[in-house]
C-alpha cells in the first residue's frame, strides 16, 4: 500500500513530522516498508517544444526551440525522440544536472555540428518507469518553467506499508488516517457525501442470478449522460503517478483514485457498448474475458461474471473487459458499484492468475456500507469533472447483515496483553477505532464497525486497544522458571462416586513429557545434528511423495499455492532444507526436526514426531583411514539412543521390515514393541530424492513420540558388579536366508535373564558350505552369574537351552 504524505494529510489534520508519522504506524502494525524521496529531480522543469525541425546531417535526429520561460529566448535542444513534436509540453533537463537514470552528467554539446543546450528526457531517464520509446509527454495545460518534481507530486515523500491480510480498512489512504488518528496522531477529517438526485431513469438495471445472490449479495449502478472524457485534474493524476499509477483519463482516473483513497473499488463502463440490462451471474462452460490487461481468460462455472444480454463485459470484482472500457470519446456511461464475498474473489483470482487492485480489496472483505456512500463520493467526482447529468440509483440486493455484538471485559486486557489501561480509555480507543460501545465499564458490549470483519471475538479488540496504545508499553516480564521438583508435590482428593481417596499430581505428566522432549532434542544435537523449524504446510507434490492425502489436510486458503497441505510427514521439509544446502556446496549434514504431523482434521490426527536426516560422511577425513559414507547403521544407532534416552527397555524391542514405502525397500526397518511401531529408518528412496533432484543417499528416521511409553521420573537401579568370573561362548547358527537376526538375538536373550549379560552378532556369512537359500550367524554369548561361579553342568544347560529357543523360534540350527 502506497500514498504520499499530502495524499495522507488531506485526510488527517496533523501537525507531526514524517518520521513521527511512520514511527507511528509501524506502532500500530502498519510496518512501514520505505520512504520514497525524489531529491534527484531537483532542477528539471517543465519546457514546451515550439518548433521541431530535422538535424542537417543526421535522418533520425531533431533541432528542437524549447521555450522554458516566456522571458527569456528559446532553448536549442537535439533531440531523437521518435515524438517530439511541436506543440509537445515535457520535462527538459539543464546542463549541470545528473540523469537519474544513467548517472550522466549534462553540459552544453555538438551533436552532429549543432549545439544542444540541454536534453529532453524520456521515462526511463528520470527512473519513472521502463520505458524508453519517447520523451515524457505532459497534458497542454502544465505550466511551463514549473518544476516536474512539484508538477507530477514527486516532491512529497511516498509512504510504502505493508498490510496484513486480516487489516482490509488500512488498504485505502483513509484507513490509515483513521487509524493515526485513532493512536491520537492528529485528527480525522470526515468523508463528505452527498446524494445526488438523479434527473432521469437509467435505462440499464441490474439482475443477480439466484444462484450468484451469496456471491454478490447487492450491486448498484447509475447512467451518466453528456461526459466529457478528458484527461483527469493535474491534482488527481499527481497522486496516481506518485503511487505508481498511470492516468488514462478522468472516469477511469476516478475509480483508480477512490480504490486507493477510501478503499472502495469501482467499475465503470461505456455504456453505449452495453446491450441490454447488465446480469451477475456463474459463467457458462467456453465462456471468455478478453480483459482490460489484454489478456483472454477461459472461465469456468465457479467464476462470478457481470454480462449483458450478448457478451461478458467483466470478471466480478477482479477485471473488466475490454469490449466497454470507456475510452476518450465517452460519452455516456454506467457506474458500478458492488460487494462481493470475499472467498469466491479469492478463488477466481488465484485460478486466473490475475493480480488487480479490486481483487486485493474484495477478497480481504470490504465495507459493505461503501455500496451507498461510495456512489454518492463517485458520482460526486464524475459530475464535478466530467460534467453531464446523473441518472437514478438502480439496485438489486441488499446489505449484508452488520457486525455481531462482542462481550469484553476489559480486565482481558491485562490477563492477555500485559497492560494495565484506565477503562475510561479503553472505551475511547473502541470508540475511535469506530465501534459501537455499551454496557457497563466493567462489562462492555462491543459492536465493531462495518469496515472491521476482522473483528469477532474478545481477543481480538484486546489486540486492537494493545496496537493503540503501543506495544512498546508492555513491561517485558519474564517467564517463571520451570524446575523439576525432586519430590512432586500429592494432591490427596476424595472421589464421592466410589467414596474413596485417590492420589494425584496434576500437571505432572505434562511435566515430564515436556522434559523428556527437551532430553531428546539435546541429545540430537549432542550428536552433531543441527535442529530445523520449518512450516507445518507442504506443497500438494510433495506429500504425494509420502502416502495419500485426504482432502481435509488440503487448505482452503493456503498464504502460498505451493503451501496448501497440512504436512503428513516432517521428512519434505526437510529434504527441502538438504537440498537448498546442496546447492551451496554443503554435502555432510544432519538435520532434525521435532514437531506435529497430521493425518486428518479431528484433534487424535495431531502426532508428534522426532525425524531426522544425514547424509554425506559419517567422520571426518583423516590420513589414518578411508572416510565411510553414513549408512543405515548410523542412523539405527542414533535412533536405539532416543529410545533409550526414553526410557525404552531395548530387550522389549524388535527390529522388523518391511518400512514405510518412502523408504529403500532393501536398506530400511521399523522398530516394533509388541504391535506397536514406534519407529521406522532407512535410506531414502532412489525414486524420491530423484524427485527431489538430490543427487547423494539420505538415511533418515522418523520416531513416533505419541507411541512411546508414557514418560515418568527416571529411575536408574543400584549398579550391581558381579566379583565373578564371566563365560564367554560362540554359536554358529544356520537360518533361512530371510530370517532378521534380530529375531534369533531375541530369542537367545530370554533363555535365561538372570545368568545371560550379553548377546551380539559378530559374523555373518552365505555362500560356499551352506544349503542355498540360507546364511551362517555367528554370535557370541556371555554368562555371568551374581553369586558364584557358574559349574560346566550349568553352562552346558543353558547351551542347550539357547539352541532349543533358537530352533524353535527362527528353525536355526549349528553349522557344522
Amino acid at each position: 500500500m502506497k500514498f504520499s504524505a499530502q495524499w495522507l494529510k488531506s485526510h488527517l489534520q496533523t501537525t507531526a513530522t514524517l518520521t513521527a508519522i511512520t514511527e507511528r504506524l509501524t506502532n500500530l502494525g502498519l510496518e512501514v516498508e520505505e520512504i520514497i524521496e525524489r531529491p534527484d529531480l531537483q532542477g528539471f522543469v517543465i519546457a514546451e517544444i515550439i518548433e521541431a525541425k530535422p538535424h542537417p546531417d543526421a535522418q533520425r535526429l531533431q533541432v528542437c526551440s524549447v521555450m522554458v520561460n516566456a522571458a527569456h529566448p528559446p532553448l536549442q535542444i537535439v533531440c531523437g525522440a521518435p515524438n517530439a513534436r511541436k506543440g509537445l509540453k515535457t520535462v527538459l533537463g539543464l546542463p549541470g544536472l545528473v540523469v537519474p537514470g544513467n548517472g550522466l552528467m549534462l553540459k552544453k554539446s555538438l551533436i552532429r555540428g549543432v549545439e544542444s543546450q540541454g536534453m529532453l528526457c524520456s521515462p526511463s531517464e528520470l527512473k519513472l518507469s521502463s520505458e524508453s520509446d519517447g520523451i515524457i509527454e505532459l497534458p497542454t495545460d502544465a505550466p511551463i518553467g514549473t518544476p516536474f518534481a512539484t508538477y507530477a507530486g514527486l516532491d512529497d515523500p511516498v509512504i510504502h506499508i505493508a498490510i496484513t491480510p486480516n487489516r482490509a480498512d488500512c488498504s485505502s489512504v483513509y484507513g490509515v488516517a483513521r487509524d493515526l488518528a485513532a493512536s491520537g496522531l492528529g485528527t480525522l477529517t470526515p468523508i463528505k457525501t452527498q446524494n445526488r438526485p438523479g434527473s432521469f431513469k437509467s435505462p440499464i438495471h441490474w439482475q443477480i442470478d439466484s444462484s450468484s445472490q451469496q456471491r454478490c449479495p447487492i450491486v448498484a449502478g447509475r447512467y451518466f449522460r453528456g461526459l466529457q472524457n478528458t484527461p483527469s485534474p493535474a491534482w488527481l493524476q499527481r497522486r496516481l503517478q506518485a503511487i505508481g499509477q498511470r492516468p488514462i483519463s478522468a472516469l477511469v482516473d476516478i475509480t483508480n483514485y477512490l480504490t486507493h483513497d477510501i478503499g472502495r473499488p469501482l467499475h465503470v463502463y461505456d455504456a453505449k457498448m452495453l446491450k441490454g440490462d447488465l446480469t451477475m451471474r456463474l459463467a457458462h462452460p467456453q465462456e471468455k474475458l478478453a480483459a482490460l490487461d489484454g489478456q483472454i481468460y477461459n472461465l469456468s462455472s465457479d467464476d462470478l461474471i457481470i454480462a449483458d444480454q450478448q457478451q461478458v463485459h467483466g470478471l466480478a470484482g477482479i477485471i473488466g473487459g475490454q469490449l466497454a472500457a470507456c475510452q476518450a470519446t465517452t460519452t455516456e456511461a454506467f457506474l458500478e458499484v458492488a460487494y462481493f464475498q470475499p472467498t469466491g474473489i479469492a478463488r477466481s483470482g488465484r485460478r486466473l492468475n490475475i493480480l488487480s487492485d479490486a481483487r486485493y480489496r474484495f477478497e480481504r472483505g470490504i465495507d459493505p456500507e461503501s455500496v451507498n456512500w461510495g456512489m454518492n463520493i463517485a458520482t460526486q467526482m464524475i459530475l464535478d469533472i466530467c460534467g453531464g447529468t446523473a441518472s437514478e440509483i438502480v439496485t438489486t440486493g441488499s446489505i449484508p447483515s452488520a457486525s455481531k455484538p462482542i462481550q469484553f471485559q476489559p480486565i482481558l486486557l491485562k490477563q492477555l496483553g500485559g497492560l494495565e489501561v484506565e477503562e475510561n480509555k479503553i472505551r475511547q480507543i473502541l470508540l475511535a477505532l469506530g465501534c459501537k460501545v455499551e454496557g457497563s465499564l466493567h462489562n462492555l458490549v462491543v459492536t465493531p464497525p462495518s469496515w472491521r470483519p476482522d473483528l469477532q471475538l474478545a481477543v481480538d479488540l484486546v489486540e486492537e486497544v494493545t496496537r493503540i496504545v503501543g506495544y512498546h508499553e508492555i513491561v517485558p516480564t519474564p517467564l517463571p522458571a520451570f524446575h523439576r521438583p525432586n519430590k512432586p508435590s500429592i494432591n490427596v482428593a476424595e472421589d464421592k462416586d466410589k467414596n474413596k481417596k485417590t492420589a494425584r499430581a496434576p500437571g505432572l505428566a505434562d511435566m515430564l513429557s515436556y522434559n523428556r522432549q527437551e532430553q531428546l532434542k539435546r541429545l540430537m544435537v549432542s550428536r552433531g545434528f543441527q535442529e530445523a523449524l520449518t512450516y507445518s504446510f507442504i506443497a500438494p507434490k510433495a506429500a504425494s511423495y509420502f502416502g495419500i492425502t485426504p482432502r481435509s489436510l488440503v487448505l482452503t486458503n493456503p498464504i502460498n499455492a505451493d503451501l496448501s497441505v497440512m504436512r503428513p510427514n516432517l521428512l519434505p521439509n526437510l529434504l527441502d532444507a538438504v537440498l537448498r544446502n546442496q546447492n551451496r556446496g554443503i554435502k555432510d549434514w544432519a538435520v532434525f526436526e521435532f514437531g506435529p504431523i497430521f493425518k486428518g482434521n479431528k484433534s487424535d490426527d495431531q502426532q508428534l514426531v522426532l525425524a531426522a536426516l544425514h547424509c554425506g560422511y559419517a567422520e571426518n577425513r583423516h590420513w589414518l583411514q578411508k572416510p565411510r559414507m553414513v549408512d543405515v547403521f548410523d542412523i539405527k544407532g542414533h535412533l536405539f539412543s532416543l529410545l533409550q534416552a526414553s526410557g525404552v527397555s531395548l530387550e522389549g524391542i524388535t527390529t522388523e521390515t518391511p518400512a514405510a514405502g518412502w523408504y529403500h525397500p532393501g536398506r530400511s526397518g521399523r522398530i516394533t514393541s509388541g504391535k506397536t511401531t514406534l519407529a521406522e529408518f532407512g535410506e531414502i528412496h532412489p525414486n524420491i530424492l530423484q524427485a527431489y533432484d538430490i543427487i547423494s543417499p539420505i538415511i533418515a528416521f522418523e520416531l513416533y513420540y505419541n507411541a512411546l511409553p508414557d514418560a515418568r521420573m527416571p529411575q536408574k537401579s543400584v549398579l550391581s558388579l558381579s566379583p565373578f568370573q564371566p563365560v564367554e561362548r560362540d554359536f554358529a547358527f544356520v537360518v533361512h536366508a530371510d530370517i532378521a537376526a534380530e529375531k534369533l538375538l531375541r530369542a537367545i536373550r530370554m533363555v535365561d535373564k538372570q545368568l545371560i549379560r550379553k548377546v551380539e552378532l559378530f559374523d555373518v556369512y552365505s555362500g560356499k558350505g551352506l544349503p542355498d537359500g540360507t546364511k551362517s550367524l555367528a554370535i557370541g554369548v556371555i554368562l555371568q552369574a551374581h553369586d558364584h561361579t557358574l559349574t560346566d553342568t550349568e553352562i552346558n544347560e543353558v547351551s542347550t537351552k539357547i539352541l532349543a529357543a533358537a530352533n524353535k523360534l527362527t528353525g536355526a540350527v549349528l553349522r557344522q
